[in-house]
């Protein structure tokens, strides 16, 4: 059994940087064709100068070959001028400016403090056709973690998507089933994407057998009954949803610590990994326009030339992959995955 599909991209992908971002990169470059870039960074990239620096780094690092292309984005902060949105909005290989609540994960303590302080700067993206791509969950304490992306729609989320009528937003990396309600009666303009982990997982996995770290991700895994909605949203056809995987590596020692990094990598197998719900799901028939059609059309890319093929068949992954000076965990560590991506050399006998 095999399933041909346009090549893919991922809409929603940290890579790090450094030796660390040079030994993760390649997984993505060998399934995907492009990826929108995260800018949480260390310091973060919060101009169009910076942001075009971290893309020559990242096209550097790639395979000898590859026509893999970074998508890039900016870091809002509280002090994003409209100018510089101006300047972003004229490089085409700038697609967007991230939006983390400050404090609300990794390296997001430059994070926007108050909404009031950007709205002439959002305001200027929405002239400017840039989209918002925001990481919707509140960081009021009194909040309880499993309710954050819940409030943030009704706090935060609705009340600015209506003071500025034309901004484009994605939703990113949605949990759960009031994401899933709101997106669908929200304008045309409001997007979403979905992980692969958040349609494999609830939060039960990330105590099976004991605490495990590497399940830990912001948001955090939710209620089965998320899950499924978030399933359905994902196979429905629907336009407004598509792929971001949201990988996000970690170095092992600081995700198996007293206070591990939020983050789950996927990268490895990413595309295997959706491939396993859609199939779940008797949806594997849609998994084209979720992957590979609904988010470049969305952010006005041309749809992808070639074909990707999946193979039916197990494989195991390994235990750890090469992070700069130590080792990432990947999702689904030493256990089987379903499908495989096939090799060049196999495409042509599948095909006979």
């Amino acid at each position: 059994m095999h399933l041909t599909i346009t090549p893919p991209d991922d809409m929603h992908l940290h890579l790090r940087d450094g030796r660390a971002m040079a030994d993760v990169v390649a997984h993505t470059a060998r399934t995907f064709a492009r990826a929108v870039i995260m800018p949480n960074l260390q310091p973060p990239v919060t101009t169009a100068a910076a942001a075009c620096a971290y893309r020559q780094r990242i096209i550097d690092a790639l395979p000898e070959g590859s026509n893999f292309e970074p998508l890039m984005t900016l870091y809002l902060t509280d002090l994003t001028s409209p100018d510089e949105i101006v300047e972003a909005a004229a490089d085409d290989t700038i697609v967007g400016v991230k939006l983390y609540p400050a404090g609300a994960t990794t390296n997001s303590d430059a994070g926007v403090t108050d909404l009031d302080l950007v709205i002439p700067t959002l305001e200027t993206m929405s002239e400017h056709c840039l989209p918002l791509l925001v990481h919707g969950e509140v960081t009021d304490p009194a909040v309880d973690i499993f309710d954050r992306e819940r409030v943030f729609i009704d706090r935060v989320l609705a009340p600015l998507v209506e003071r500025v009528p034309d901004l484009r937003v994605v939703f990113e990396h949605i949990t759960t089933a009031d994401a899933v309600a709101w997106v669908l009666q929200a304008p045309p303009r409001i997007v979403a994407t979905i992980t692969p982990h958040h349609l494999l997982l609830d939060r039960n996995a990330i105590f099976s057998g004991g605490l495990d770290p590497h399940h830990y991700c912001l948001p955090v895994l939710k209620r089965n009954r998320h899950r499924e909605a978030l399933l359905w949203a994902a196979t429905s056809g629907n336009p407004r949803f598509f792929l971001g995987t949201d990988s996000a590596p970690h170095p092992r020692h600081a995700k198996e610590c007293a206070h591990g990094c939020a983050g789950i990598f996927s990268a490895h197998a990413a595309l295997e990994l959706y491939a396993e719900a859609f199939e779940d799901a008797d949806a594997l028939h849609l998994l084209e326009g979720f992957a590979s059609h609904h988010g470049a059309d969305f952010y006005g890319r041309p749809r992808n030339g070639g074909a990707i093929t999946l193979v039916r068949e197990e494989w195991t992954a390994p235990a750890t992959y090469a992070f700069g000076d130590a080792v990432v965990v990947p999702l689904r560590a030493g256990g089987t995955i379903r499908w495989r991506v096939a090799k060049e050399e196999d495409v042509g006998t599948l095909e006979r």
